[in-house]
This record gives structure tokens, sequence and C-alpha cells, in this order.
């Protein structure tokens, strides 16, 4: 039986989760990244070093290791003190690469290399961008971390986002998508790390023409000053808004409830469940699937596991 090729396209913990079900199964894998992260330690070396956003192409790096536990925990290692404070390691590793190998794709090679992975993590664009979103007031925000974490409570709704300067495609993309047989967009923040995926020039095109099976995949809450009483059909609605419409072939959504008690703590950030009771089961394009995707542990977020056996499924949907 030929392995499926699949390739997801996210960032941030989204696609940490999703990297980390599915490499428990023979597939080949390649992870496409977004590029604007300018928070943390990542926007320091952006600032500081004038390299590539490291932080998100670190993650996935680390999902798809099949090193040992000592060096994934290193590549996620976090200064505490001292002038390295705040500065995670793996981001420094992989600036220090970039300026040791003189691109940024030579070093994510070697890293993949160092951190023996399983699969391919390839940069939707190489080129030096920002994220800009414009709520509806008409206030302008610029850069990642400005759109990510709103300064009020009560931050007006996002109307748009673009990048500048304009993003060239990776060529890498185009040929992973090309032999791609199921590609996953999501889950994760909707406008910092799913959307500029979407934002690349060509990208919504190249997915399109990809004979692939696409899925979205929605996530369990709402986020304050991104997604604030979004339903579930919103968070497809606005990434068809990008991608375009009739190109996605599903929406997975979780159906389990989290307790109470764990719900009324996320309540406090502004965060709220996002109920798939409520979607329209008949929409033909893309179709709606609902399944128990929870993690058991004490935060709201996706299972691996769950998430990993309910995207392979998706291979005896008709």
């Amino acid at each position: 039986m030929k392995i499926k090729n699949i390739v997801t396209i996210g960032g941030g913990t989204g696609t940490f989760t999703v990297l980390s079900g599915l490499k428990t199964f023979p597939l080949n894998l390649s992870a496409i990244v977004s590029m604007s992260d300018d928070g943390g330690s990542t926007g320091m070396l952006r600032d500081q070093y004038g390299v590539l956003p490291p932080g998100d192409i670190r993650r996935a790096l680390v999902a798809l290791s099949e090193s040992s536990e000592t060096l994934r925990d290193l590549f996620n290692y976090r200064f505490e003190e001292g002038g390295l404070h705040g500065y995670n390691f793996g981001n420094l590793f992989l600036a220090a690469l970039e300026k040791v190998t003189g691109d940024f794709t030579s070093a994510i090679r070697e890293a993949s290399n160092l951190l023996s992975i399983n699969g391919e993590v390839v940069p939707v664009t190489l080129d030096d961008v920002r994220l800009y979103a414009k709520l509806i007031d008409g206030k302008i925000l610029r850069g990642e971390t400005r759109i990510d974490i709103p300064r009020t409570a009560n931050r007006p709704k996002i109307e748009t986002v673009w990048l500048e300067p304009t993003a060239r495609i990776n060529p890498s993309v185009r040929r992973v998508l090309h032999v791609a047989d199921l590609i996953i967009i999501g889950p994760g923040d909707l406008y910092t790390s799913i959307i500029p995926n979407l934002l690349v020039k060509g990208m919504p095109e190249v997915i399109r023409d990809s004979k692939a099976k696409k899925v979205y995949i929605g996530n369990i809450m709402t986020k304050q000053g991104e997604t604030d009483d979004f339903k579930a059909e919103d968070f497809v609605t606005e990434v068809e808004k990008y991608l375009g419409q009739g190109i996605l072939d599903y929406a997975l959504f979780n159906k389990k409830r989290p307790k109470p008690s764990t719900l009324a703590r996320y309540r406090k950030k502004g965060a709220h469940f996002i109920d798939a009771g409520t979607i329209n089961l008949k929409s033909k394009k893309p179709k709606y699937l609902k399944a128990d995707l929870l993690d058991p542990g004490p935060f709201i977020r996706h299972s691996p596991k769950k998430l990993a056996e309910a995207i392979l499924a998706l291979f005896s949907q008709k």
C-alpha cells in the first residue's frame, strides 16, 4: 500500500499537536509553517540580527523529531535569568545556523538532521514579512504580537489582514503540495497562525490545484480579540475569505464539551467553547464532521491521538 503524503498548514501549538499525533503512523509528513511571528525571543532575534522568524519552525521540528527527549527538551528550553532571559535555545540555535550556513533553508536542513525528524518542515515564504490587521473601526495594527494579544478587553473585531511586503511562495511549498494526498489547515489562531499562510502570493491557487483532499480543523475555544462570538461556521467562512470558496472538502470540529469548572477558568480569559452542535451538517462543501477531539488533561486542547485518528479516517470518507 502506498504511504500517504500529508501536508499540514499552520503554525504554533496547533501544528505541533497535529504533527505529534500523526508522526506515530507510517506517513510522509510535511509541515508548511507561517513566517510572520514577531513576538518573544523570535521577535528579538528578528529585530537584532535580521534573521527570519525561527519560533514556529522550531516547534514543528521538535514535533517531528525522533531524537532523544533530552535533545527535544533542549530545543524548547527558555532561559529564565541573565542576559539571555526570555530567549529560547532552539530559536537561538536556528538563528545562529542561518548566519553560519548563509540562508534559512540550509539552517532548517541542518537542524532537521540533528533532530532526526520524521518528515519535512517548510517555511511558507522566505521573505521578511510583517502581518497587519485592520479593525472594523479603521484602526491598523502592525505585527503579529499586537494582533495576537489585544491591549484592551473589548477590542473591535478584525476586518481584514495582510502581509507587507508582498510575500512570495517558497518553491518547496509547491513541491510538497503537488504530491499531497491530504492537506490539513489548522488548528491554531485564525488570524496569526492560519491565515498568514494563505496571504502568501500564489498559495491559495496551489492549494486549489492540488488533487489532495483538503480539511480545515477548527479550534475548540474562541480567542479574545480575534474570534470573539465566533461559531464553527464563522471560522470556515473566514478561512474561505482568503482561500476561496469551494476548495475545502471537510471541516472537522470537536464535539466533546469540557468540564464546567474548566470552561469557567477559560471564560475569565475571554475564551468560550465552540459548540459543534450548532453546525449545519447539511452543508455539501465543505462537509462538516464532528468527533471527540478533546484532550483528557487539565487544559482545553486537541488530543494528538484523537486528532490523528480522526484525520486518518478522512481517507475513507466519500
